[in-house]
């Protein structure tokens, strides 16, 4: 008799784009919006859902490239997939900027260290747009993203919402589909491209599709290691790694501790 493995709940998927849709509407008060627009799944949901809440007039995309790690095809479907939502976009180099910072350092860090250092420049980017037309940054965060601590605290992690944060990577996919969404965006490999052929499942160590069910079991059902690797049959070594990730990671989801002085303080 074969045993079924956990799957994720299922969706109405209408439902959730009019709440994500709600939800954008309720944070933007009525200000303009600007994003990142990668070429990838989940800025390209963020963005189509965006363009739906406030209305296409509202959202401005930046397509931030930087030399030897951005892929043309993928600037390619940015822009095709902002004509395509009828969004204003902006093509802004981010090669020289990061190169300055990085050389201003005097010294040379791992690529880790270095990709940091763009995805910081993007945020910059962002919010100087934003200061300049009185908009807000949305961020195209997923919940897998969030929970394992894949992004950059104060980069792509530094925005003033997150629509899709509540969503795993394989509901945004669904969610994109259900959008009518490129085929081609949505089935693409996610790649933060802060190096040249960096993709998100290689360093992960693992796919997405089993990292978003991990994380189902351990967040949402409260499995513990040895409970998910007999659910899910998957290797312990590489489930522990993803685990590890979410409880070292959780600081990026917090504000900065701030020292409480008992002592003379006010009150």
């Amino acid at each position: 008799m074969s045993v079924m493995k956990p799957c994720l709940p299922s969706l109405d998927l209408g439902s959730v784009e009019k709440e994500i849709c709600d939800f954008i509407r309720s944070e933007a008060g009525g200000r303009r919006l600007v994003l990142g627009l990668s070429g990838g799944v989940d800025s390209a949901v963020t963005a189509a859902l965006a363009a739906r809440a406030v209305g296409r007039e509202g959202v401005l995309a930046l397509l931030m490239l930087e030399e030897g790690s951005t892929l043309k095809e993928d600037m390619d479907d940015a822009a095709g997939l902002a004509a395509m939502l009828g969004i204003r976009c902006m093509r802004i180099d981010i090669t020289g900027a990061a190169k300055a910072v990085i050389e201003a350092a005097g010294f040379r860090g791992d690529r880790v260290a270095e990709g940091n250092v763009k995805a910081r420049i993007r945020m910059v980017f962002l919010y100087y747009v934003a200061n300049a037309e009185n908009r807000l940054v949305v961020g195209c965060g997923d919940r897998s993203e969030l929970l394992t601590g894949y992004f950059t605290k104060y980069g792509d992690g530094g925005v003033d919402m997150l629509p899709i944060g509540g969503l795993y990577k394989s509901q945004v996919k669904d969610m994109a589909r259900h959008l009518g969404l490129p085929e081609g965006i949505a089935m693409k490999a996610s790649s933060p491209s802060l190096w040249p052929g960096h993709r998100a499942e290689d360093e992960l160590g693992m796919d997405y599709p089993t990292i978003d069910l991990v994380l189902h079991l351990r967040v949402d059902r409260g499995y513990d290691l040895e409970g998910i690797v007999r659910e899910l049959g998957t290797e312990r070594r590489r489930t522990e790694v993803i685990l590890r990730r979410v409880d070292e990671n959780a600081h990026k989801l917090r504000p900065p501790p701030v020292a409480r002085i008992k002592s003379g303080g006010p009150g």
